[in-house]
Parts: structure tokens; sequence; C-alpha cells
């Protein structure tokens, strides 16, 4: 596997195996499936309400705990000081750990002020290595930058063909901030996976359409969450590392940018309101 240096001197790997929308009832096998494939990354969430069934895989596994990069994130009804400590505790009991590698806040709404200020005491007693943010557009992560010590390690953001950030990208590289991506496979919009340029560049690599998608965020330095209950795919997805895109083809890639999300607007004031009535 190979790692991003995050901004406080650790380091995340290029790969997380997501767990997003996988069902409690089948979540610690195809944990357990991608850690004996070779994944040593599991990307988490409150939300996903599946915490426990990662813990008891990664426990089951016998892999050393110190050998598995853990990520997890603060749901909004969650945001807050007191509420942020209360979660991330329970994130942790249910995880079956005293620490994470990585805790971000999930989305850019409620009193993340709050929050962030819990996960930099949290960082600092040791309890969270590393520390960020998920989903925040450029000017809400100047905005906590410049009044937080702690610039956040991360910011994961949507990131695929067909909304490729290069403008958050290159703002969180000034910063300091590592761009993480997640959905990288757009849940197959469009016919993703049959898209001719894709294909095309797929068949002179001698490789799958979403090798070369994920191969082309390794290539851009962008570490990245994805996910499939299915141990072919699984292996497939991992299997990225023997080749590299050249400009040429990542310039052909950039033309399948459509500049914005296919699934949600976080500037939209209904998005606003939507995730704001989760908090009470």
């Amino acid at each position: 596997m190979e790692f991003k240096k995050l901004n406080n001197n650790e380091k995340i790997p290029y790969i997380s195996y997501g767990v997003y929308e996988i069902k409690p009832r089948k979540t610690e096998k195809a944990v357990l499936n991608a850690l004996n494939a070779g994944y040593t990354s599991i990307d988490n969430a409150q939300v996903y309400y599946n915490e426990k069934e990662v813990g008891e895989a990664i426990k089951e596994s016998g892999i050393p705990r110190e050998e598995i990069y853990l990520t997890s994130k603060n749901w909004v009804s969650n945001s807050g000081y007191e509420k942020t400590i209360k979660a991330v505790n329970k994130t942790l009991q249910d995880l079956q750990t005293d620490y994470l590698d990585l805790l971000l806040i999930h989305q850019p709404y409620g009193d993340y002020y709050g929050s962030y200020r819990a996960l930099q005491d949290l960082q600092k007693e040791g309890t969270l290595l590393s520390i960020g943010v998920s989903n925040f557009d450029s000017a809400r992560l100047v905005d906590l930058t410049m009044n937080f010590d702690i610039v956040p390690q991360v910011n994961q953001i949507e990131t695929t063909p067909y909304f490729q950030q290069y403008e958050s990208s290159e703002f969180m590289n000034k910063l300091g901030v590592v761009h993480q991506s997640w959905g990288p496979f757009s849940e197959g919009l469009d016919k993703l996976f049959k898209n001719p340029i894709l294909l095309e560049i797929a068949e002179k690599y001698e490789k799958s359409t979403a090798q070369v998608i994920l191969r082309w965020l390794i290539d851009r330095e962008i570490p990245f969450s994805c996910k499939s209950v299915k141990t072919k795919r699984m292996e497939e997805n991992i299997y990225i590392f023997d080749f590299k895109l050249n400009k040429k083809d990542i310039e052909k890639i950039r033309e399948l940018d459509r500049g914005k999300s296919p699934f949600i607007d976080y500037n939209d004031p209904e998005t606003v309101v939507e995730f704001n009535e989760e908090i009470i």
C-alpha cells in the first residue's frame, strides 16, 4: 500500500475500504473479505450505522490494531462540543479501539465550530491521531483554518470523473489539507463504466474502467474511499499500483468533468434546511 503524508506528519493510505450503505448484517463479512484482499484502511461514519460490525470484523481478523487505519465521521446531529465528545466515545466503544487514525466532521452544518474544538482537544490527548472535515467547500474550509490553531489534515469531498474538483484540490494544497475522494465511481451513473474515453484508456493499459478511475485519483495524489461487497471487485480495486496514466490520458479524462455533483449541492438552501432538521 502507498501512503500520502499529512500536515501533522501522520500518513493516510491512498486506498480505503468504504462501508457506506452496507447493511449491518452484511458488514462484518464484507470487512473481513476486504482485509483478506489486502485493504489496510476502513472508512466509516456514525451515520452508516454499522460501526459495531466493523469493530467485530477487525477483532475477528486477528490483524493488530496498529496495522489498520480507521476513519470515522461525526454526524450533524452530534454537532457541538459536548455532543461530539460523547459521539466519538461511542464510536470508539463500537469499534473496540481506544483511538482513531482519522476523525472527520461529516457535513458543514450545525455547530461545526464546537465539533472542531472537540476534535482538537481529542487530538491533543492522543485519542485522534488526525482530524479533518468532509464536504467542506473552499470558503468554509478557509474560515475554519483561520479560526483554529490546527489546520485540518483532510477534507474528504466527492471527486469523480464527472466532478473532478481541480479548483478545490489546488486550494486545499495551498492550505496544506489533503484532498480525499468519496464516491469515485458516481454510483455508476450515466454509464460511467462504459464511457468511451475510459474504455479506450482501460484497453490501452489492459485494465478495467474502475481501475483507470482509481489510478487517475492516485496520479493526482488524491487518496480515496471506495466500496464493493463483491470479493472479485474488491481485489480489482486494490490492484492499481502496477501502472500509471500518462499526462495525455489524464487530460482526456478531464474532458468528462461536468463541474457539479450529480447528487447534491451543499450550497442549496433546501440542502441546508434538510441537514439542519436532523439537529436536535
